[in-house]
C-alpha cells in the first residue's frame, strides 16, 4: 500500500528517510498542481501511442480473412438480470457504455481538478483555451451541418467537434523541444474544455427516450452521493455501489450512461482528509511493526485530495487498457474499393474530414485571436501564432470521443462507417498538418 501512494508529493512524508520538514520545504501549492499535471501529460501522452497501435490492429483485423471473428467478438451479448431488469448488451456496448463510464469518470476528475487548482481556476489564464474551445467546437460542428443539411447524416454534426488528448498530446511529445511546455498546457486546457462542451452534447442531443422515474431515481442517487460527502463518509466502497446504482439509473433512464461517471468525478472531493502539516512526525516515522508500516501508509493516502488519488489509481487503467479497448471494439472498418469509393463521395465523410481538419484550425486560432485581440486573454509565455495555429490543427484530432459520438448518433451500419472512416482519415491529416506547423518553428531553449 505504502508503494503506492509515495508518487504522490505529500505522500512523501511516509518515507523514513530524513526529516519531515526536509520534504515539506518541496510542498508547495505550485508544485502540487504541477507533478500530477506532468504525470497526467506523461500518461496521456504514453497512452496515445498504445491508442494508435489498437486502432491499427482493429483495421488490420476487420480486413483480414479473420475479419468474420472480430464483428461475432463484439457482437456476441452478455446479458445481465437486475432488480428484475435485464441489461442485454453485446461486448462493443459493455465497452461504450461500461467500460468508457470509468474515462469519463477520470475525465470528470481532471474538469474538477483544472477548476479547483490548475489552469481552469483563475478566469483569465482560463479565458484563451475557453475561447479557443468555443471556437473549435463551433465552426466544425457548423462546416459539418453545412455538408449534411437535411441529410441521412445532419445528427452527427457533434462528431467533429472533440479533441482527442491522448493522441494531440502524444504528437507533441514526439515533437519534443519544438512544443513549448506552454503550449502543452494551452493545448490540455483545450481539450479540457472540448470535453465538457462534448459531455454537454452527448447528455442533451444524444441521449433518447428519457424515463422520468429513472431520471428521478438518478437525481436521487446524487444526492445521496452529495449527502454522504457532507456526512463525512470516506470509505470507497459506499460511493462504488452509489455510483453503479446512478450508472444503471442513468442507462434505464435513456441518458447514456457515461455521464454518471462525469458527475461522479465532478463530485469528488479536491481536499485531502489530513493536512499534511497536521500530521504527527513520530508517527511516520514509525515502521517497526506491521501495524505502525500500516498507519504511515494511511495517514500518507488521506494527505493527498480524493481527486489526486483517483486520478493515479484510475488513469493507468483507462489510458491503457480501457481506450485501446474501445478503439480496438469500434476503430475495425472495412476499407475496400467499394467503401472507399462511397466514402469519397459520402458528405458525412467529408463533413467530418472537413470540421476536424479545417474546421478545429480556424475555430481555435480565430476564436483565440479575438480573445487576445480585445483583450480578454493573452498567448501564453513561449506561444507564438505560429505555434497557436500547429495546436489548432493538432486539435482536430478527434479520435477516440469522435468514435464514441459516431456510435451514438447514426443507427445505419454503413453511414457510421462513412463518419468513423472520416475520423481515422481527419485525425491522421491533423497529425501531419500540426506536426508539419510545429516543425517549421525552431526549438526553444529552457532557460
Amino acid at each position: 500500500m505504502l508503494a503506492a501512494t509515495v508518487r504522490f508529493d505529500q505522500a512523501r512524508l511516509a518515507r523514513p528517510r530524513g526529516p519531515l520538514h526536509a520534504n515539506r520545504s518541496h510542498s508547495t501549492p505550485a508544485r502540487r498542481v504541477i507533478r500530477p499535471l506532468r504525470d497526467f501529460l506523461a500518461t496521456q501522452a504514453a497512452s496515445g501511442i498504445l491508442l494508435v497501435l489498437a486502432a491499427g490492429v482493429a483495421l488490420v483485423w476487420a480486413n483480414s480473412p479473420w475479419k468474420g471473428a472480430y464483428e461475432r467478438l463484439w457482437t456476441s451479448h452478455l446479458d445481465v438480470r437486475l432488480a428484475g431488469r435485464v441489461l442485454a448488451l453485446d461486448l462493443r456496448h459493455w465497452v461504450n457504455d461500461g467500460l468508457m463510464t470509468l474515462f469519463f469518470f477520470v475525465v470528470g476528475l481532471e474538469i474538477k481538478r483544472e477548476l479547483a487548482e490548475g489552469e481552469l481556476k483563475d478566469p483569465r489564464r482560463a479565458a484563451l483555451p475557453a475561447f479557443a474551445a468555443l471556437g473549435g467546437m463551433i465552426v466544425p460542428a457548423m462546416l459539418f451541418a453545412a455538408f449534411n443539411r437535411g441529410g441521412a447524416g445532419g445528427h452527427g454534426w457533434g462528431i467533429p467537434m472533440a479533441t482527442d488528448i491522448a493522441m494531440a498530446l502524444g504528437v507533441l511529445a514526439l515533437l519534443g523541444s519544438r512544443a513549448h511546455p506552454s503550449l502543452k498546457l494551452f493545448l490540455l486546457a483545450l481539450a479540457i474544455v472540448d470535453d465538457i462542451g462534448a459531455i454537454i452534447v452527448i447528455a442533451v442531443f444524444y441521449s433518447n427516450g428519457i424515463d422520468g422515474r429513472m431520471l428521478a431515481l438518478a437525481a436521487a442517487l446524487v444526492g445521496l452521493v452529495v449527502a454522504a460527502k457532507w456526512f463525512g463518509v470516506h470509505h470507497v466502497g459506499a460511493y462504488v455501489v452509489l455510483g453503479a446504482a446512478l450508472w444503471l439509473a442513468t442507462h434505464e433512464a435513456g441518458i447514456h450512461a457515461t455521464i454518471a461517471g462525469v458527475v461522479l468525478g465532478l463530485l469528488a472531493p479536491t481536499k485531502p482528509i489530513v493536512i499534511a502539516e497536521f500530521v504527527d512526525e513520530a508517527a511516520l516515522g514509525d515502521i517497526s511493526t506491521f501495524e505502525a508500516a500500516e498507519e504511515t501508509s494511511r495517514l500518507a493516502r488521506q494527505s493527498v485530495s480524493v481527486v489526486e488519488w483517483l486520478e493515479h489509481r484510475l488513469q493507468p487503467w483507462t489510458s491503457y487498457v480501457i481506450v485501446p479497448l474501445f478503439a480496438l471494439a469500434n476503430a475495425g472498418i472495412s476499407v475496400d474499393v467499394a467503401s472507399l469509393r462511397r466514402a469519397s463521395t459520402s458528405s458525412v465523410t467529408l463533413g467530418v474530414i472537413v470540421g476536424l481538419v479545417v474546421g478545429k484550425t480556424i475555430g481555435v486560432s480565430l476564436a483565440s485571436w479575438i480573445a487576445v485581440r480585445t483583450g480578454v486573454a493573452s498567448l501564453p509565455e513561449g506561444v507564438t501564432w505560429r505555434t497557436l495555429v500547429g495546436a489548432a490543427a493538432l486539435a482536430g484530432i478527434g479520435f477516440t470521443v469522435s468514435m464514441f459520438v459516431a456510435g451514438l448518433a447514426f443507427t445505419d451500419p454503413a453511414v457510421e462507417a462513412d463518419a468513423k472512416l472520416g475520423i481515422v482519415a481527419a485525425s491522421l491529416i491533423a497529425a501531419v498538418v500540426g506536426t508539419l506547423v510545429l516543425r517549421s518553428k525552431p526549438r526553444f531553449r529552457d532557460a
